[in-house]
């Protein structure tokens, strides 16, 4: 295909969203974008438990779109979003920018707000779940000496980690997470994504983060979903498949590739 052209992603079969308890969510045909106006080609992939997938690609190229989309806070152009069931719990954590750094509350009360869906005033108080559910969150996202510290003095990593207990105080299936590490230096930075990493293995969950650092990404994510606005193009796959798409080096160059595609390669259909 020539530059400009459509690289979509490989399509599941029509029943993949039938088979499999594991599976979570599907993007079928999705094509996002505003006022009937598509930011990129069509999205085809499967989430399912256990997974870790990381949105990767330049500002502006259309991961917070398809965030927004995925998170039902924006209609597609076309194709859809589908959820495997109604019981599939899904949540999402914001950039720690994103929540009032001054709010006067202890990192285990921001917790417990992850329990306040079911609240009424027949009860009131928390229950002994929510409170076995707080702390088994807290104790996951490496929170637990923080508890009970205010939010507002909290450096980023820590406030990142106490949004994270937050979500999995809920007990989702399915964290969205929009650049969670974007203010950490690079300790933390890695001590997020590999803690995120083994939450998917040990605990079933399905993961999926828009992070801006390739190489963490790679080393931690087992799928990386590439979205190019320019070319435009979706690639998904693993570090070697995305980092050696003709698409992604035109972005960032050869430095992320092991070795070049066979001569001729061409931009799509990508790789999944």
């Amino acid at each position: 295909m020539a530059h400009g052209e459509h690289a979509p992603t490989q399509a599941p079969s029509p029943s993949a969203h039938q088979h499999g308890s594991d599976l979570l969510l599907c993007c079928e045909e999705l094509v996002i974008g505003y006022q009937g106006k598509a930011l990129l080609p069509p999205i085809n992939l499967q989430v399912r438990r256990g997974t870790f997938l990381a949105v990767i690609g330049r500002n502006g190229s259309g991961k917070s779109t398809w965030f927004k989309t995925l998170l039902g806070l924006q209609q597609p152009v076309s194709g859809r979003v589908f959820r495997s069931g109604p019981d599939v719990k899904s949540a999402y954590v914001p950039q720690s920018s994103g929540i009032d750094g001054m709010l006067p509350v202890r990192s285990r009360e921001l917790v417990h707000w992850g329990r306040l869906s079911g609240w009424n005033f027949l009860r009131p108080f928390s229950t002994h779940k929510d409170r076995t559910a707080v702390e088994a969150a807290l104790e996951s996202a490496g929170a637990g000496p923080i508890a009970n510290r205010p939010y507002r003095e909290l450096s980023e990593g820590q406030k990142q980690r106490a949004l994270l207990a937050r979500v999995l105080a809920t007990e989702a299936d399915l964290v969205l997470l929009d650049e969670p590490t974007a203010a950490m230096d690079a300790v933390a930075e890695r001590e997020t994504m590999q803690r995120l990493a083994e939450l998917a293995r040990t605990q079933r969950l399905a993961v999926v983060v828009v992070s801006h650092d390739l190489r963490v990404a790679a080393e931690f994510a087992n799928q990386l979903l590439f979205v190019d606005r320019e070319a435009p193009a979706v690639v998904l796959g693993d570090a070697n498949t995305v980092f050696c798409h003709p698409a992604f080096r035109h972005q960032y160059g050869d430095d992320y590739c092991p070795h070049h595609p066979p001569s001729g390669h061409p931009l799509g259909p990508a790789a999944g």
